[in-house]
């Protein structure tokens, strides 16, 4: 078993964590500001903003993916900017795998914070601005250190679905080897050609740190559920 773990290719890993990990940074900072907005805001259209937010989660990905592919492609007046001005390609690429999970993963990160965020006391927020705190200074000071358990669900939630992502993955990446494929490009290949020895294993390892993943949010959330209710 461990001869088999050693011979086994771990560049497709590599290139699923470290997609995960950048696509996790980029969606904390945006989503912080986005989230918080949906959450404040009393505008009659936030529906419309919240659908259009969560819309990844219900699109087919093979659908999401076919227009990622094409805004980003040289087809596209986007596409065309990029590679004009900054001679950038965006697509079969790294840089357009992230921007793909970006777009995936939004979702994922935007409502458990959204969720923390609703879910604070409104006294607490009154009383940070009654203080002369402006919303930023409360977003940082008051109302992140009160959604720990959330926004840790956002960051673990996001990091995991980006690893497992598929569908957008090959349609905007392709599978091109130490670039673009990702281990779960890798567990459909191997399942084409039928080499089952090595699905399961990669499958098995992708299993394995999903439940690792998410023991690591039930415990933390388990503790900080503890802690408050000591304080309290």
């Amino acid at each position: 078993m461990f001869e088999k773990i050693t011979a086994l290719e771990l560049t497709p890993f590599f290139i699923s964590f470290k997609l995960a990990s950048i696509t996790t940074v980029i969606l904390l900072i945006i989503s912080l500001f986005l989230a918080w907005k949906l959450s404040q805001t009393r505008s009659r259209y936030k529906p419309i903003f919240e659908a259009i937010t969560a819309l990844p989660i219900v699109l087919p990905p093979s659908v999401l993916g076919f227009y990622i592919l094409f805004t980003l492609s040289f087809h596209s007046p986007i596409g065309q900017f990029f590679r004009d001005v900054f001679g950038i390609k965006l697509v079969f690429n790294f840089t357009g795998l992230v921007v793909a999970s970006c777009f995936y993963s939004l979702p994922f990160m935007v409502q458990p914070l959204q969720s923390g965020f609703e879910a604070l006391p409104k006294n607490m927020l009154e009383a940070s601005y009654i203080a002369g705190k402006s919303k930023l200074s409360t977003l940082f000071r008051v109302a992140l250190p009160n959604i720990k358990p959330s926004m840790m669900t956002a960051v673990v939630i996001t990091f995991a679905h980006t690893v497992g992502e598929f569908g957008v993955v090959l349609m905007v990446g392709g599978s091109i080897p130490n670039q673009t494929k990702t281990a779960s490009v890798a567990i459909y290949e191997m399942v084409e050609i039928m080499n089952y020895q090595g699905a399961h294993l990669y499958s098995g390892i992708m299993v394995f740190i999903s439940f690792c993943v998410l023991l690591l949010v039930y415990i933390f959330n388990r503790n900080q559920n503890s802690h408050l209710g000591g304080l309290s």
